[in-house]
């Protein structure tokens, strides 16, 4: 089972944005920021960085012919600063010149006056300030303000989790040059072509189909090309249609630190109530959101944050707000599970200090409230083929949880610096884009003369295998060697309207609009084959292994032959298709409705050792029982879950997004801003969950990106629980990133004390 583009990786032949041969004459773009996290801008001065040698062109907000505005959901974010800045990093001119040093001089040359403003950086002071993005929303369930009375055990409490860089490989970047007709061709690196193709068109005043953006593919993604590639693909757009020059812009990797956006920190409230048996009866969360300066795609995000607020739990009486709240920080963004870990990491906290307080292992709460089938979440879907408790049941058994446990007490007995913990990870997590609108993708398939087949979807390849998918579904629906099958750049010519490559769907939107129009083919073909053969109907007739088989047997009949002669018949060999999927809604008024497909289900224990001296730790593993559906390219699927399992541990351990009380990124290269690696990856063992295939997924699949980076949070509380053997009456407050120097400072503070987030 060969990946394609795994192959062209380590021979060095993929192609990304900075590899692509340029048009002759091209110009390189340098971006000049805000050095101020908030304040007016009195005054900019160009002059001296006009005067460098090989500078063309400086363009400010006055040089925008059409709307200076960015924003997607909500329009409040400008591509170039006008009257003010509200972030550190924030673009304020482009400086065009010959080549990228030219311009990054010429930018250090460029002079602007302040005025300072207050700064706020934290989401808790944004929100008492009343520095929302948008009106607060609330999920309610039941009756949660009158359940408390039926609780033995109610427990409150605070939670913090930080932000997360993307560290793509491939940097942020596009280049743009101009093509007959007063229009704009731009090769971006983003995951959202179209979203790139509408705003350049509003920044230049252009209409749509003048615009027209490919991708080749991405160096990585995880969100943060979701939209936050658009406004520097728009600025290399700006610069070629004024200057009517081929212009390229990449930013360095420093400036691509400061400039962007993260996962979003939350700061977080609950109360959890519990009856003596252990059920939990009622849940009430608050959710503080650090949005940034914008709003980019935070009202989204909040949104799936509360979609899985009771992770993988039902919960008859739930009440969740969430409130996304403006900072001076730059728009937070999306990231690999789009708000989905913060809401799961909340409930797991909350399930964690009562179990501290019950005196029981989290583990017990945890396994008696596991949803079962025709349970009802906050947000009104109910659970259909849930595999909450199998794949509990089979991680138990098939990772011998009682020696686990048994070899854990053993070694915690025998050392006093060493303590291992272990925990338990289920996941429950939807699929769909939660905006109803975006559940759409199309397809076009050729069949050329000679039997090979070209195939244009949507999908972003970004290291996630989509490309190979694709061609594994016009490969099976066609029964071809899957060596006939290219997939083409992602094109908003080829593919109009398109949805981002993102929320997991990328593999089911465009594999069912792939098998859709491979099927409009082949059901011509089958006629063509039925009259060559004289068959009495297209259903005696199919193609196995690039052979025309008639009524069971195998005839002398062959794809090449068979395309030959549809061609001289003149039947069409190339079909374009759409594919919407069915029945998801979501009312915003009444905060219910069906928005997933489906759920992705799955089981993970963690073990983890601390070394109490130091505060350092080791994950020494990860076992998962995963719920993949029917997997049809289980190599692609593992790779996926070892990988999101990895940024998850890093996110919840040792990733620590840091900005001091004036909004300056202080973890702004790969010296500062510690990320997992080979020595950090524990033990990854993943298995797949027999007999649940997915009918609502391509081939009977599910959907593999999103959903195993939430194990990684079980590798925040085994290393709690490593610490409660140390320390058993410490009050341990709940803040991620747990680093090591969290973990020191836990390890000997005062029992009375309680420590800061």
């Amino acid at each position: 089972m060969k990946n394609y583009d795994i192959e062209r990786h380590v021979t060095g032949e993929s192609q990304f944005v900075d590899d692509v041969i340029t048009p002759e004459g091209m110009l390189h773009a340098y971006v000049f920021y805000s050095e101020k996290a908030h304040a007016e801008i009195l005054n900019i001065d160009l002059s001296n960085a006009e005067k460098v040698k090989g500078v063309k062109a400086i363009f400010t907000s006055k040089d925008i012919p059409g709307e200076n505005q960015i924003g997607g959901i909500i329009p409040d974010e400008v591509l170039l600063a006008e009257s003010k800045v509200e972030y550190i990093g924030q673009p304020v001119a482009i400086v065009i010149a010959e080549d990228q040093l030219t311009a990054k001089e010429a930018a250090s040359k460029i002079k602007v006056k302040y005025k300072k403003l207050p700064v706020i950086t934290n989401p808790r002071e944004a929100f008492k300030a009343g520095q929302m993005i948008a009106p607060q929303r609330t999920f309610n369930l039941g009756d949660p303000d009158n359940s408390w009375n039926s609780c033995k055990y109610i427990v409150e409490g605070t939670v913090e989790s930080g932000g997360q860089e993307h560290l793509y490989l491939e940097t942020q970047g596009a280049f743009a040059y101009p093509v007959e007709g007063g229009g704009i061709k731009i090769v971006s690196s983003t995951q959202s072509p179209t979203a790139v193709q509408r705003v350049t068109a509003r920044i230049l005043n252009l209409p749509m189909h003048k615009v027209e953006v490919d991708v080749l593919r991405l160096g990585g993604g995880f969100g943060g090309k979701e939209d936050q590639a658009t406004p520097w693909a728009a600025m290399a757009g700006l610069a070629s249609f004024k200057l009517n020059k081929p212009v390229k812009l990449i930013l360095p990797r420093q400036e691509d630190m400061i400039m962007t956006g993260k996962r979003h920190p939350y700061s977080s409230d609950f109360k959890i109530g519990i009856n003596k048996e252990g059920k939990i009866i009622c849940y009430e969360v608050t959710f503080y959101q650090n949005a940034g300066a914008a709003a980019d795609l935070s009202t989204a995000i909040l949104e799936r944050t509360l979609f899985h607020c009771t992770n993988s739990y039902y919960i008859p009486n739930v009440k969740a707000t969430a409130v996304s709240c403006k900072t001076n920080l730059p728009p937070n963004t999306a990231f690999r599970g789009f708000g989905g870990p913060q809401g799961m990491f909340v409930i797991e906290s909350a399930i964690f200090k009562a179990a501290e307080k019950m005196g029981l292992d989290p583990s017990e709460i945890q396994k008696k409230n596991l949803l079962n089938e025709d349970d009802q979440f906050p947000y009104g879907q109910k659970t259909e083929n849930c595999h909450s408790g199998i794949t509990w049941k089979n991680a138990e058994e098939k990772y011998s949880i009682n020696t686990i446990r048994d070899e854990v007490k053993k070694f915690n007995a025998e050392n006093n610096i060493f303590k291992k913990g272990v925990s338990f990870m289920p996941i429950c997590f939807g699929i769909s884009f939660t905006n109803t609108s975006m559940n759409q993708a199309s397809a076009l398939v050729h069949v050329y003369t000679d039997g090979s087949i070209s195939v244009s979807t949507a999908a972003v390849e970004m290291g996630q295998g989509i490309n190979e998918k694709i061609r594994q579904v016009v490969s099976k629906v066609f029964s071809v060697n899957i060596d006939r099958v290219k997939t083409e750049t992602t094109n908003t010519t080829r593919i109009a309207n398109t949805s981002p490559t993102a929320a997991s769907t990328g593999a089911d939107l465009n594999g069912k609009a792939t098998e859709r129009a491979c099927q409009h083919i082949l059901r011509q073909l089958k006629e063509i084959a039925a009259e060559i053969l004289n068959a009495s109907s297209i259903t005696h007739v199919e193609v196995i292994d690039e052979v025309v088989h008639c009524d069971g047997n195998k005839s002398n009949l062959k794809w090449e032959e068979l395309i030959k002669r549809a061609h001289l018949k003149r039947f069409n060999l190339s079909s374009h298709a759409f594919y919407a999927t069915p029945g998801v809604y979501f009312d915003q008024e009444k905060e219910k409705g069906n928005p997933f497909a489906y759920h992705v289900y799955g089981t993970a224990i963690i073990e983890a050792t601390v070394d109490c001296l130091r505060g350092t730790y080791k994950i020494d593993s990860v076992k998962a029982i995963h719920d993949f559906g029917k997997s049809f390219n289980p190599l692609i699927d593992k790779g996926q879950a070892e990988g999101a399992i990895v940024q998850g541990l890093g996110w919840m351990t040792i990733e620590e997004v840091i900005y001091d009380e004036n909004g300056k990124l202080l973890t702004d290269a790969l010296s500062t801003y510690k990320v997992p690696d080979i020595h950090f990856t524990p033990d990854i063992q993943v298995d797949f969950l027999k007999n649940s295939d997915n009918l609502k997924g391509i081939f009977k699949s599910k959907a593999i990106g999103e959903p195993p980076f939430m194990y990684g949070i079980g590798g925040y509380f085994a290393i709690m629980n490593a610490l409660k053997a140390f320390r058993p009456d410490a009050d341990l407050p709940i803040s991620a990133p747990f680093t090591p120097e969290k973990v020191l400072m836990n390890l000997y503070s005062k029992v009375e004390e309680k420590q800061p987030a």
